[in-house]
């Protein structure tokens, strides 16, 4: 029986070891797509307690405990911190083979040193010990993303975010890592929604100039890419939950937008219209502007009306969505690429059964523009766990590039999340390792310990052409 936990953590061979150790560990890391608080970061925030860096806005956990029974005051509710760690704690004890157990003990052990188990029975000593230890400065988030060799990271912003926390990072010379805005017009696409009125206004009091066609907002829309380009920005992001792909037959474009702002209800059709329509003008200015381009399928959002009404999004009400995306994203990609104005772009699915779909999907557009201008992104969010990566480089393997993958993201709200990366690099080492151990592929150092460190760190950190 081996040690929980111990330094050979999910490597089950000496090559993935030797992998692992020699060529992975100590790599830096790119985080180039996350969900971090820019504010916090600026501002170097000092929690005062570990529910406060670890349960807040972490909806992974949050999950867990209402399937154990636990109480909403105690997850987002005014309970006190304390009684909401105690109420994690005793969940965790039910959470044997969910990812939870490894993310929660790799973060104990990686930033607080704490060797323990945390269970009802440990916790009042675990909860002692990180509260003191978060006093010093090392677990203030400037100090927590340093601790974690990050060289680069990219927040989420809106496209009217003034990025003025952004702005403040960099005037700190001490704080040598780069804090790069993401460009995620989602707001501007659903124009389905009662709040997309009111969001296009924001957008003119931004630009200072009134936004009464389509025409004008594709301006206004580029002059925000231009100003998130200056401020560092080389990948941008979308979420597209139901597959769009609706041509503009009748040039109809500027009837359907002029039809919203006076808050007429849209059909389904002239939805389709616009959504293709914006996401094809946009992606021809990400092209200019030598922008990655991100896209996320699949989620299926706020599935507990009463609790959405109650707490609003983002809080744990989440699934994986059933939709077919194949011939529309093919679509997509295909009229910006006839045009040759197709940016590179990252597809990531929620749901596994198109992991095989986008593996054959990107390599339709590959080309001289560069390696792997096209990806298949890690595995996301429900599948951001041991099955589910292995899952999706097996298939990027069979189908595609392994070693042209530009690998690990945390997509998450916590400085402590940066432990996921060695969670996936000792994923990715078992798994080649085990392919030389089974003699599927020779154990040539020269060729595997280049690709390590390439997936794990070099092929964002080029992809993205970022100085770090």
């Amino acid at each position: 029986m081996k040690e929980f936990m111990n330094k050979d953590f999910l490597l089950k061979n000496d090559v993935s070891k030797r992998l692992y150790f020699e060529y992975s560990e100590k790599m830096p890391i790119f985080d180039y797509h996350c969900h971090l608080n820019p504010k916090e970061i600026a501002e170097n925030k000092n929690y005062k307690n570990l529910a406060e860096i670890w349960l807040y806005g972490d909806h992974y956990k949050w999950r867990a405990m209402r399937s154990n029974g636990i109480d909403e005051k105690y997850i987002t509710g005014d309970g006190s911190d304390y009684e909401k760690f105690l109420a994690f704690a005793k969940t965790l004890e039910y959470s044997y083979g969910n990812p939870l157990f490894h993310w929660s003990h790799l973060e104990l052990k990686r930033f607080f040193g704490i060797e323990e188990i945390l269970t009802r029975k440990t916790a009042p000593i675990i909860w002692e010990k990180a509260n003191f230890l978060l006093k010093s400065e090392e677990f203030k988030p400037k100090r927590l993303i340093e601790r974690s060799n990050v060289k680069a990271l990219c927040t989420t912003d809106d496209p009217i975010d003034n990025l003025e926390y952004h702005e403040e990072i960099k005037k700190d010379k001490n704080f040598k890592v780069k804090v790069l805005p993401t460009f995620r017009p989602d707001k501007c696409f659903a124009i389905d929604k009662k709040e997309f009125i009111q969001w296009v206004n924001k957008l003119e009091n931004i630009i200072g100039n009134e936004i009464n066609t389509f025409e004008k907002l594709i301006k206004a829309l580029e002059k925000r890419i231009e100003f998130f380009k200056k401020m560092g920005c080389v990948v941008t992001d979308l979420s597209i939950e139901k597959p769009f792909y609706k041509e503009d037959k009748n040039n109809n474009i500027e009837n359907i937008f002029k039809k919203r702002l006076c808050e007429e209800e849209l059909t389904e059709e002239e939805v389709e219209i616009y959504k293709t329509k914006l996401f094809l003008e946009i992606g021809q200015i990400y092209y200019k502007n030598n922008l990655a381009m991100q896209i996320h399928m699949g989620a299926m959002r706020n599935n507990n009306s009463k609790m959405f009404k109650k707490l609003g999004g983002d809080i744990g009400f989440d699934s994986i969505g059933d939709y077919s995306y194949g011939e529309s994203i093919s679509k997509l990609l295909d009229s910006l690429n006839e045009i040759d104005k197709l940016p590179k772009t990252i597809l990531y699915t929620l749901n596994p059964k198109d992991n095989e779909l986008l593996g054959t999907l990107i390599g339709n557009f590959q080309n001289s523009d560069g390696p792997g201008k096209i990806q298949f992104g890690s595995g996301w969010w429900f599948n951001d766990q041991k099955d589910g990566m292995i899952r999706q480089m097996t298939a990027l393997s069979n189908l595609g590039l392994l070693r042209r993958f530009v690998g690990m993201l945390t997509d998450s709200r916590s400085f402590l999340s940066y432990t996921r990366h060695e969670y996936f690099r000792r994923i990715l080492c078992n798994l080649i390792g085990t392919w030389v151990e089974d003699g599927e592929i020779p154990y040539d150092e020269e060729i595997l310990g280049p690709m390590i460190r390439e997936i794990a760190y070099e092929n964002a950190k080029n992809y993205f052409n970022i100085n770090i």
